[in-house]
């Protein structure tokens, strides 16, 4: 999972590597258990071949489209937190990424709501100074370790170190 050490600058360590927590599977992987059991009903229910062969067609086409893409999607999307940028990449064929200089974030910050708590992810907020005002990065595994981590490297200045449920009192 970790970032190519050949992407790296000179004296750029990697602090942080990681991907979107299991939890973006979730519905993933209630549609299979549904969608086989759709498809096995209605096999069993049809005597005719042709149709049957019909439902499985189509359970192949849910299932890709589904269940594999997002599967593939949280494989190949990584999120890199460097002693210089913050690194995002995702895609299998074509490949997406997004670099930051730590020098850029202006402001780390955190959303959890009650299932991100119980599962240990949330939404990492970064704002930086440029024209698109923040990024924000879903479902971090252990995301207020993280945000400490990427405002320590900011100085402890650069990024606060506040929970936004907290900015606005809920």
């Amino acid at each position: 999972m970790a970032i190519s050490p050949k992407l790296l600058t000179d004296g750029e360590t990697v602090v942080v590597d990681t991907r979107t927590h299991p939890k973006a599977l979730i519905l993933p992987i209630v549609v299979l258990v549904v969608l086989l059991a759709a498809a096995i009903y209605l096999d069993r229910k049809t005597g005719n071949g042709t149709v049957s062969l019909g439902y499985w067609i189509v359970a192949l086409l849910v299932f890709l489209w589904f269940v594999l893409r997002p599967f593939l999607t949280w494989l190949t999307a990584t999120y890199t937190i460097t002693t210089k940028r913050l690194i995002t990449r995702e895609g299998l064929v074509a490949r997406r990424g997004h670099d930051i200089p730590l020098n850029r974030i202006s402001d780390v910050a955190y959303d959890q709501g009650i299932l991100d708590r119980i599962l240990g992810c949330g939404t990492l907020v970064i704002s930086d100074a440029s024209t698109h005002g923040s990024v924000r990065l879903h479902d971090i595994p252990r995301v207020e370790q993280v945000q400490r981590q990427l405002t320590e490297l900011l100085g402890g200045s650069g990024g606060h170190s506040t929970d936004r449920r907290d900015d606005d009192g809920t």
